[in-house]
């Protein structure tokens, strides 16, 4: 056995290619000092058994650019190392057969535009002249992607692992990490075992890849990496004499893909409900192990391919495999550090597409590992997305059983998870589910997406045209727009920062002034160096030593790390409060006039202007009344302990049958708070968007001090904006807009749509998204372009705008 090491700059876990690429990319950054321990022998766990399909194009421009690298390195590793890696560029066709499904391969085929990734729209006729041998009377469209192909994942992983070693990293087989060693929540270290001999390897950076393990290894230190392994399902014919070169197809409707690969075709399965792997944990002595056949559960996915392509029913099977992989509640893998213990570091669960992901991936995490921040936006994949619940290992089983099937189903706009539901509710859910809500999921938490009719089914009927929900939504923002409407958002994420020194602290983290009058609400940011978003939030300052941040649900994790990362020596205490309060916001014209039956407090404008927070009266309980909005209208966010929610909701909705209350969904919520141009983080705003040119400037008080961010914006005041955020509202009241849309300035694309929704009031779909500007370019000038959104190939024009279309000046927030 090669001697180990006592220390080392990092110590990566898995000889998959996940491990392998990393190892290689911090080799290339000039990492020496590294080690790769693999328990058993490189790419013995998933990466031997993979298809090692390369498809560019993925549902975001970073995934593509991640994806886009991972093709551009696969094509120059063999010259490099000497080892080949089976690329073949040989393209890729994917298929419909309903009409649901001809509007997303389209709307993806308008994605690809967008992200400059080659793409052609195909007829049946010339699917079948890219594919022969195909059945196609049942075809209504597809699409080529002349760059996509197919690759040899153990050789790529191999090659990875020889160019690392070139750079001088040490890889090491037959070696068993037993333990993560950690000291003051940082980590110190790794114990291994190799050949009866144990050892340490002292580090500050551990890396885990290790796959479908990866779950009990981040446990054993006390880390969320929730993923669990399903069982996939291939078939390898034997030598078809006929069969030419082919592209990668894909035929969704089917669950299935096929791969030519010398002369033989290799047929896969996603089928809708997987068989989850490994539940007692996965055997010590797995190693390029298959797990037993099941040919009735692979049948029906046959069945159908050998319709779709009858030269299968001729030839002979001569392999069928069954292997595990890694799966992740929300089909996207993790990158990054685990905001549980510094220095512990992920790149896993890569939901089978690990091969064309880890080059990229392996790429980002790196130059994260170097800079102490990813190089571009990552909230897609980032760890700190996990909810802690999530690594619950009746949840995960239950949830992958989907997730697997997902791959290859209609990705239609609004779908919502089956499995794993009803764990996070808050108290008013049993209320709301009486009174027609149907519930869509966020971090765990149920959440009222939008309220049936009495008598109305309450399900989504999905699709993308109008879906079963849209009267209801139009209904529920008509209500917020006019009268009064209820909303429940329980699941804000509520953090509560004290002590001596909060304040001071709260200043050098968020862009806007801190240090304003108890009871005051302050909207800001909080920034990286480069002047980008890491948080968006609203600050209420409780006393003079107390402030409370209210956060997205989804984002709490991320932020408690970002803000215990940047502590330091402080004299501060940070608690997240999420589930002691509960949130009603309580918005539109009529909002006064109902709180003021249930309250004796005086609610003017005077004794409760916009942007204070003080504690009313509801009924027999008590509630801390914010006037904020985020629906933009006149109105409160009531936060009330969670022991009395209940009777708050029942006194309001009670007095609310006089004023015409309605309750209002999630749904409802997004589309008002898109017409009024406000911001979403992870979709409008993330840590590459720049503060200014998001729009958001007005927070942003570089007067007041020092604070993380601001040489940045002074930089970018100085040099100007390079892109604007604008809002765009279609002429045509027909199509609707949900996100990813490219936008055309002058008949060119120039980006796409951050967001989208249906404007009610405004009578036509609404988007937002970033336009590319000269830095002297005039407001007046970017809106004097002439502007289209491309809808699924159809290009549809739109009115631009730089001040929200919807009440620009903000008269109703304030009214």
């Amino acid at each position: 056995m090669v001697a180990l090491p006592r220390q080392a700059r990092a110590v990566i876990i898995g000889g998959g290619i996940s491990g392998c690429s990393v190892a290689y990319h911090l080799a290339k950054l000039g990492w020496t000092d590294i080690v790769l321990l693999e328990r058993k022998q490189l790419t013995s766990g998933t990466t031997w058994h993979a298809a090692g399909l390369i498809g560019q194009l993925r549902a975001s421009q970073n995934m593509t650019r991640l994806a886009k690298y991972s093709a551009d390195l696969y094509a120059r590793l063999e010259a490099e190392t000497g080892l080949a890696t089976g690329l073949r560029q040989c393209g890729s066709i994917t298929v419909a057969l309903t009409g649901e499904r001809r509007e997303e391969i389209l709307r993806q085929a308008a994605l690809a535009r967008a992200f400059g990734v080659d793409v052609n729209e195909l007829s049946p006729r010339e699917v079948l002249e890219l594919y022969p041998h195909l059945e196609i009377s049942d075809l209504v469209a597809g699409v080529h992607l002349p760059l996509d192909g197919q690759a040899d994942p153990g050789n790529i992983a191999l090659a990875l692992a020889k160019g690392a070693r070139m750079r001088g990293a040490k890889i090491i087989e037959q070696v068993k990490v037993t333990r993560v060693v950690t000291k003051g929540g940082r980590v110190t270290g790794v114990d291994w075992e190799a050949g009866g001999e144990r050892g340490h390897i002292a580090t500050e950076n551990v890396v885990n890849c290790g796959g479908m393990w990866g779950r009990d290894l981040a446990a054993a230190s006390g880390v969320t990496l929730p993923l669990h392994a399903c069982e996939h399902f291939y078939i390898v014919t034997e030598n078809i004499p006929e069969l030419a070169r082919l592209p990668v197809l894909r035929v969704p409707d089917e669950c299935a893909y096929y791969k030519e690969d010398a002369g033989k075709i290799l047929l896969g399965a996603f089928e809708p409900r997987a068989k989850p792997w490994g539940m007692a944990g996965i055997p010590e002595d797995f190693c390029f192990d298959q797990l037993p056949e099941d040919f009735d559960h692979f049948e029906p996915v046959l069945e159908r391919a050998v319709a779709r392509m009858p030269l299968l029913g001729q030839a002979g099977i001569h392999t069928f495999f069954n292997g595990p992989e890694s799966f992740t509640p929300d089909d996207r893998y993790y990158l990054g550090e685990a905001p549980e213990l510094a220095g512990y570091w992920v790149a896993a669960g890569y939901n089978s597409i690990g091969i064309v992901s880890s080059g990229g991936a392996g790429m980002a995490l790196a130059q994260w590992m170097e800079d102490g921040e990813p190089p571009f936006d990552l909230w897609e994949v980032d760890i700190r997305r996990a909810q802690p619940f999530q690594r619950n290992r009746c949840y995960l089983r239950e949830r992958v059983s989907e997730t697997l099937g997902l791959l290859y189903a209609d990705h239609f706009p609004y779908r919502q998870m089956a499995t794993s539901r009803g764990i996070r509710r808050s108290p008013l859910h049993e209320h709301l589910k009486a009174r027609g809500a149907v519930f869509g999921e966020a971090a765990g938490w149920e959440r009222a997406n939008w309220f049936a009719n009495d008598g109305q089914e309450r399900e989504y009927r999905y699709s993308w045209k109008r879906q079963n929900w849209f009267d209801n939504q139009r209904a529920e923002h008509l209500a917020l727009r006019e009268g009064v409407g209820l909303l429940d958002m329980t699941s804000f994420g509520k953090i509560r920062v004290e002590g001596r020194d909060a304040a001071s602290f709260l200043q050098r983290l968020c862009a806007n002034d801190m240090d304003v009058a108890a009871g005051r609400i302050v909207y800001t940011q909080m920034l990286n160096t480069r002047g980008g978003i890491e948080c968006d939030l609203t600050v209420t300052r409780l006393s003079e030593t107390a402030f409370l941040l209210v956060v997205p649900g989804a984002t709490l994790q991320r932020d408690l790390a970002w803000l215990r990362r940047h502590l330091g020596e402080q004299w501060v205490t940070i608690t997240d409060i999420t589930a002691a309060e509960a949130v009603l916001p309580l918005m539109g014209p009529r909002s006064r006039e109902l709180l003021s039956l249930v309250s004796p407090d005086d609610l003017s404008n005077e004794a409760h202007p916009f942007g204070v927070a003080r504690e009313i009266e509801i009924g027999m309980g008590l509630a801390r009344a914010h006037r904020v909005t985020y629906v933009g209208e006149l109105g409160w966010e009531l936060y009330v302990p969670t022991d009395q929610a209940a009777h708050v909701f029942e006194t309001l909705a009670e007095a609310g049958e006089q004023v015409g209350l309605k309750l209002c969904g999630l749904h409802a919520m997004d589309s008002c708070r898109i017409e009024k141009a406000y911001r979403h983080f992870g979709h409008d705003i993330t840590d590459e968007d720049h503060v200014l040119e998001a729009g958001l400037g007005f927070a942003v008080k570089t007067g007041k001090g020092d604070f993380i961010g601001r040489e940045a914006v002074l930089k970018k005041r100085e040099t100007g904006l390079e892109r604007r955020l604008l809002q765009f509202r279609l002429k045509d009241p027909e199509p609707l807009l949900f996100h990813n849309e490219p936008i055309l300035r002058d008949g060119r694309i120039v980006g796409h749509l951050t967001s989208g929704n249906y404007g009610h009031a405004l009578g036509a779909a609404v988007g937002l998204g970033y336009v590319p500007c000269r830095t002297d370019e005039t407001a007046a000038e970017i809106l004097a372009s002439d502007y289209a959104i491309d809808v699924a190939g159809r290009i549809v024009p739109a009115g631009p705008s730089l001040v929200p279309l919807y009440d620009p000046k903000s008269t109703r927030v304030r009214g």
